[in-house]
């Protein structure tokens, strides 16, 4: 089970983390509305200090990360019950491998950026308005302020 963890677990965990998500639409107490991101809790949203940073809660990414990894690592246990013995083609370990450390290293240079905040956990409340899943590649649109917010609306 070692070498599967290593060979097939650990990339798709990196993957799956990157490709398939949720996002939150959440008004803050005393703040703006913001589109979070994480599953399943919220562990990004977009720095409010200056554009293209981000403001990243580490202990909603870790609880992110292990879920991931647990669902992982139970499918792949669940499967070697079934069905005795996984054996992984060199190819599909080398694509799978090379796949998750470009991905890793996309994220390190994301998170590196030195205008980023990182927190422990999230500090501010929030009122989450909306939520849906979404994969990498589809668009984000963002719902309609003036939805949850008619008050606002001009005439």
């Amino acid at each position: 089970m070692k070498q599967l963890t290593w060979k097939i677990v650990l990339p798709l965990t990196v993957i799956s983390f990157v490709t398939v998500t949720k996002w939150w639409y959440v008004d803050f107490v005393d703040g703006s509305d913001e589109i979070l991101t994480g599953f399943p809790l919220p562990y990004v949203c977009p720095g409010w200090h200056t554009s293209l940073s981000l403001q990243i809660f580490v202990l909603e990414l870790v609880v992110d990360i292990l879920t991931y990894f647990t669902f992982w690592f139970l499918m792949t246990y669940l499967t070697t019950k079934v069905f005795k013995e996984i054996k992984v083609p060199k190819f599909l370990t080398i694509i799978l491998l090379s796949l998750s450390g470009l991905i890793s290293l996309f994220l390190i240079l994301m998170a590196i950026n030195p205008d980023n905040i990182w927190t422990a956990s999230r500090e501010y409340e929030m009122k989450k308005l909306e939520t849906g899943y979404k994969f990498i590649w589809e668009e984000q649109t963002r719902p309609d302020y003036y939805k949850y917010h008619p008050e606002m609306k001009k005439e």
